[in-house]
């Protein structure tokens, strides 16, 4: 799908236009070869540079080649998959050329839309090096954002795993840990381009845009500081609830081969008096029936007693 902006006036209204334009944004999700094709004959752009981002496996780096430069960030998803919520991360390539500025991704993604829908301020299609800046602020923020949604998904997971023996909770904790990792890998990656993109000769032309990209690099690090944090202590949650879940299987089951070993009492007693034999205790006696019920229930009694005073009952 190919996508058209342009910012008319300095009052940042965006509109969608039907042909590239100069100082237009062209935003680029999940391309056919034909829509990478049209692009590149339009804009002069390599299709290594527009099939770039569409390997999810696409590393964070800086190329240029003819004028254009590209910049391939990890940037923050969040996904569904069995009724939970998961966090992911995928390329999003963003080139300049000496005209307009084209976004590549596979997949429609949050940051871009709130471009679109004039959630940023003083954004202009027409800057393209602003732009390239606002965009990266934005990607930072979302996982700071992002970031925070998982330390809240594993704190009630934690509330919820104090009262459970099931594997459930675990699992998602196991998932929210697996994102982290994800975040971690994508974070630093992104860390090593934006050191490099504060050499770009393009970025030191307005003393505003440096700041900006300051801001952008302290952000990042803020984040992966959360990450590390956030997955320590997930890991160290795991640990101790595997532990507390086995604990209270432990439990229960001690609870049960206690309750088994009480009901093995008049299991024997009641088949031992069972055997159709002479000579059978009680048998000629009115009250033999309930000699033998106060018997086995006083042998129980005691078993109670003493296997509660062993901490087993």
């Amino acid at each position: 799908m190919i996508s058209i902006y342009k910012t008319i006036d300095e009052s940042n209204n965006i509109q969608s236009v039907d042909t590239i334009e100069h100082g237009c944004w062209i935003n680029v999700v999940a391309p056919s070869d034909e829509d990478l094709l049209l692009i590149s004959k339009k804009s002069g752009v390599s299709m290594d540079f527009l099939k770039a981002a569409l390997d999810e496996e696409e590393t964070s780096r800086i190329d240029t080649e003819d004028n254009n430069l590209l910049v391939i960030v990890d940037i923050p998803f969040t996904e569904m998959e069995v009724n939970s919520l998961t966090y992911d991360s995928y390329p999003l390539a963003i080139i300049h050329t000496e005209s307009t500025l084209i976004t590549v991704c596979l997949k429609n993604s949050n940051i871009l839309t709130d471009f679109i829908n004039g959630k940023v301020k003083s954004f202009f299609t027409f800057k393209r090096s602003r732009f390239i800046l606002q965009i990266l602020y934005r990607i930072a923020s979302y996982y700071l954002l992002y970031l925070r949604q998982i330390d809240k998904k594993s704190v009630m997971i934690e509330q919820r795993l104090h009262r459970s023996m099931k594997n459930k909770e675990f699992i998602q904790l196991l998932s929210l840990q697996k994102s982290l990792v994800y975040f971690s890998t994508s974070l630093k990656a992104n860390e090593m381009t934006l050191e490099k993109m504060l050499k770009l000769e393009l970025l030191q032309k307005y003393p505003e845009d440096q700041d900006i990209l300051e801001d952008v690099i302290i952000e990042n690090k803020q984040a992966i500081e959360m990450t590390n944090i956030y997955s320590n202590i997930l890991t160290g949650t795991m640990d101790a609830f595997a532990s507390v879940i086995s604990n209270n299987l432990n439990i229960v089951m001690k609870l049960l081969a206690s309750v088994t070993i009480v009901m093995a009492i008049p299991n024997i007693i009641f088949g031992s008096f069972g055997m159709n034999l002479y000579g059978i205790p009680f048998a000629k006696s009115p009250n033999g029936f309930w000699m033998v019920y106060v018997i086995t229930a006083s042998i129980c009694l005691v078993c109670i007693l003493f296997l509660k005073k062993k901490n087993l009952f």
